[in-house]
């Protein structure tokens, strides 16, 4: 009985370790070229960000993103999803999806928020040139692994602002949503980087 406890025992441990190899092996073959531009990227993008959230709040007095959540979910500002990026459950091709998917989603709500000052219109445009050349890299990556779609994706129904208030207000929820989607994205990009 012991004998066969054992056994299984080790068994459920082979699978496991099996499982894991699998869910991360792809991982060790991520040029650290690639994973250490995509940092650089990421910081590049979150200090672009932090201006046009600074110029926000010091323009228009819109600094608190946490009273303009209920706004958000009332102009239909979506947020991307990173749940195959989990260290726990990392699944690369999953997450390099999710990441892909999450950056075409931030190009387009940074679209979306054109004309919303002249004195931001730079900011923004700056932040939109950013995001897309992180989108295109990731791009890049999952067609060399062979794990790309075979077409890219289009791009869904973006709110649409009726007035300025709501575009600055917009702006805000944007750039704190893609500040939490960068923050996540970082941290598995660490990881999958090492030490």
């Amino acid at each position: 009985m012991k004998l066969t406890a054992l056994q299984l025992l080790l068994w459920h441990g082979v699978l496991w370790m099996a499982g894991e190899a699998t869910a991360l092996g792809p991982a060790h073959n991520l040029p650290q070229s690639f994973l250490l531009k995509c940092l650089e990227q990421v910081r590049k993008i979150q200090a672009d960000g932090t201006e046009l959230q600074e110029r926000l709040c010091a323009t228009h007095k819109l600094c608190h993103p946490e009273e303009l959540v209920l706004l958000g979910h009332s102009l239909g500002i979506p947020q991307a999803p990173l749940s195959s990026c989990s260290s726990q459950a990392l699944q690369l091709t999953g997450c390099l999806g999710q990441l892909h998917s999450g950056l075409f989603l931030y190009q387009g709500l940074l679209r979306a928020l054109a004309g919303v000052s002249s004195e931001l219109a730079s900011t923004v445009d700056l932040l939109q040139l950013d995001v897309k050349d992180f989108t295109t890299n990731i791009w890049q990556q999952m067609e060399d692994l062979g794990v790309a779609p075979a077409m890219q994706p289009t791009q869904g129904t973006m709110p649409a602002f009726t007035s300025a208030f709501q575009r600055r207000a917009g702006g805000v929820l944007v750039a704190s949503n893609l500040q939490s989607f960068l923050e996540r994205a970082y941290r598995v990009l660490r990881y999958l980087a090492g030490p």
